[in-house]
């Protein structure tokens, strides 16, 4: 039998499938087929999910992420999704602190503090960083980085910042009415057509400053739409935070990035364009799927033994004590 999971790093999920237990490793396009079929909203399993996490062996690192997003295009990271698998590798071999390579990196992880009992906590690093119009990539907009910056093409008043972690991401501070409008909505499905601007499209993160080191934010995703919660999303908004507010941010210093799924922590390190950020969240299982390894391969459920974990109900405990609960029912 093949092991699945259903995991969520502040309600942004996946299922999660290491590769290294099967006794013949799925290539790319039955990987890819499987994602489609098993994270369908309507017809997937347990109500499908955002993508698909592939562990797999790596020669310098503890495991390797692959991420497939629910449209079958691959991510070049998720942050979220990064803390579920650097909790699975943690118990699998028993180590606190570790490397996971990732599509463009090798990033460090580490076992946390828990957020709250049941709700474990890791911190994973997101890095490379570039402003670097090649790296996002962006054209058309008549400058070649954007931090704080109106862009007329785009939006009349809206400050944008553009930056790859390496995920692309657009970001706008907004109040919290256009948290819960049809701006953000309207801009990512544009940005994620056909267009000059982002051609190989971008996340877009739209976020209020509460208070000092807090935001609250919302991202529509590239390859996904609207999640619960981007981790390389909250990651970069914290980065563009600290460049554009600094009377409310700084280097060195943890932020609070409340989000439609739940909470993170946010720290953000270096100087000029040389920056990582730590993402410090929950890693959270909610279901083990025992499926035959030959129905898996042909993406076919109808035979799955699920057990759920009890951990969905610990992490919804614990969400519900956080504030701007009421600002999630209004998006």
């Amino acid at each position: 039998m093949a092991e699945l999971r259903r995991v969520h790093g502040s309600e942004n999920t996946f299922f999660l499938l290491d590769q290294t237990t099967l006794r013949q490793k799925l290539d790319q396009a039955t990987l890819v087929a499987l994602t489609q079929k098993i994270t369908d909203r309507r017809f997937g399993l347990l109500g499908g999910a955002d993508g698909m996490l592939i562990v797999d062996d790596a020669p310098q690192a503890t495991g390797a992420m692959t991420v497939i997003n629910a449209d079958g295009s691959l991510a070049k990271m998720c942050g979220n999704g990064l803390r579920t698998v650097a909790r699975y590798l943690s118990e699998k071999t028993g180590q606190q602190a570790f490397a996971v390579q990732t599509a463009e990196a090798k990033l460090r992880v580490r076992h946390v503090a828990d957020f709250a009992a049941g709700v474990p906590g890791y911190s994973v690093e997101i890095s490379p960083v570039s402003f670097a119009a090649a790296a996002l990539p962006f054209a058309s907009l008549n400058t070649q980085r954007i931090v704080d910056q109106v862009l007329p093409a785009l939006d009349p008043a809206l400050h944008f910042t553009a930056v790859a972690v390496p995920n692309p991401h657009l970001i706008a501070f907004v109040g919290e009415a256009d948290l819960a409008g049809e701006k953000l909505g309207a801009l990512g499905r544009r940005l994620n057509a056909p267009n000059p601007y982002f051609p190989e499209g971008v996340n877009v993160t739209f976020a209020a400053i509460e208070g000092p080191h807090t935001l609250f934010a919302r991202t529509f995703e590239r390859g996904v739409g609207f999640t619960n919660a981007c981790g390389t999303g909250m990651a970069a908004t914290s980065l563009a935070f600290v460049l554009t507010h600094p009377e409310a941010a700084a280097l060195d210093q943890v932020n609070t990035v409340y989000n439609p799924g739940g909470v993170v922590k946010t720290n953000v390190h270096g100087s000029g364009d040389d920056y990582w950020i730590e993402l410090i969240g929950n890693a959270t299982t909610t279901h083990l799927i025992a499926v035959p390894e030959a129905a898996l391969r042909q993406a076919d459920f109808a035979g799955a033994e699920v057990a759920a974990t009890g951990e969905a109900v610990a992490y919804e405990a614990y969400v519900a004590t956080l504030p701007y609960r009421g600002l999630v029912a209004a998006i």
